[in-house]
């Protein structure tokens, strides 16, 4: 069967050589006889894969020394709840930016855990922006300020990164982490979930600046406590073994890209295609502010709940899949993540001035 041009939000679209080799070492990897999923985690032989995806990881991200790499299970969501278990005192407070519906998810779930103070937030404009906050709108005694880098559901990005001073940066990336270079020293902490930009779901990439770790609460789960985590390689249980191998594969075609910053100049050429397409349309109206718009997430609609409904199911007959907005908004939007290659954005663009012509 032919394959589709797939603009899921996650799990969405891999790098096809990351999935043809995949296939080709399924039964055996390598020499060992085995598939990935056989290994033991404690193996030599998947050692080797999982030191050299943190390798690799690093390599692409410029991640410093100083800085921890974990894979857990979870996803970024189980990370809502580690971040105040690692980083909020009993007594301290913490600084989050209400600028989507998992920002707002990772500020409900750190609010069981301590005085959380929501700083800034545009939930009242339906979240189509980021909200506007300077320093006088932080605590610089907070533990830590939280962002979400993207907003994968309303399609919206941060454009410039905020100041938070001498207070911890946290930063859930999961939907633009390693479509646009990102100096880590900014960040205390940035994790995201695997299934977008990363590989397959069923983990969370973490990376800790060491100084951070050490601060766990007395009754955090092991399980969520990063500084064992770090000693333990991400392996107090078993991890998510294939995930992490599958990551490594997808982490080398970006090497084999051009890394980060090539990327990022091909998902700006997508962006700007299919932007353009709706800023010129009769039909089709973007949904987030123009000073705000994800490169990712595109989100749009035609006016009409049925009309957006129609173009789904045609541009679905047309190969052009998981159109659908988010079940909160409605709509339509085009996940574009680094796997989505150009020809699959000028393909939905022809579509979209195809449809315009049929029903305008």
């Amino acid at each position: 069967m032919e394959r589709v041009f797939n603009f899921a939000a996650g799990p969405a679209a891999m790098p096809l050589p990351a999935l043809e080799r995949a296939q080709n070492e399924l039964l055996a990897y390598g020499k060992t006889g085995m598939s990935v999923m056989e290994m033991s985690h404690r193996s030599k032989m998947y050692l080797d894969i999982y030191k050299e995806t943190e390798a690799t990881l690093r390599s692409v991200m410029s991640i410093p020394e100083d800085y921890a790499v974990l894979f857990l299970a979870g996803g970024a969501t189980g990370q809502f709840s580690a971040i105040p278990m690692n980083l909020l005192p009993e007594d301290g407070t913490a600084d989050y930016i209400d600028s989507g519906n998992f920002a707002h998810g990772a500020a409900v779930e750190a609010k069981k855990y301590g005085n959380i103070h929501i700083a800034a937030s545009s939930r009242e404009e339906n979240y189509v922006r980021i909200p506007a906050f300077g320093p006088a709108d932080l605590d610089p005694s907070a533990a830590y300020v939280h962002i979400t880098t993207n907003n994968t559901i309303f399609g919206t990005r941060y454009t410039s990164l905020p100041d938070t001073g001498l207070v911890p940066l946290v930063a859930d990336a999961s939907s633009n982490i390693l479509s646009e270079p990102y100096d880590i020293r900014r960040f205390g902490v940035m994790y995201a979930g695997a299934q977008k930009n990363i590989g397959p779901a069923g983990m969370a990439v973490v990376i800790i600046r060491k100084d951070l770790l050490g601060h766990a609460r007395a009754d955090t789960p092991k399980i969520f406590d990063w500084t064992k985590q770090v000693e333990a390689e991400s392996m107090i249980n078993t991890p998510p073994t294939y995930t992490i191998y599958m990551a490594g594969l997808c982490l080398e075609w970006v090497k084999e890209q051009g890394g980060v910053e090539a990327l990022e100049k091909i998902n700006m050429e997508k962006a700007d295609l299919l932007y353009d397409c709706i800023d010129n349309s009769k039909l089709f109206k973007g949904t987030a502010d123009p000073a705000y718009r994800s490169r990712m997430n595109v989100t749009f609609v035609t006016g009409n709940p049925d009309s957006d409904a129609d173009f789904v199911k045609e541009a679905a007959a047309n190969g052009l899949v998981n159109l659908k907005g988010h079940r909160l908004v409605g709509g339509i939007r085009a996940s574009i993540y680094n796997a989505m290659p150009i020809e699959g954005v000028k393909k939905l663009v022809d579509f979209m001035k195809e449809y315009e012509v049929k029903h305008v």
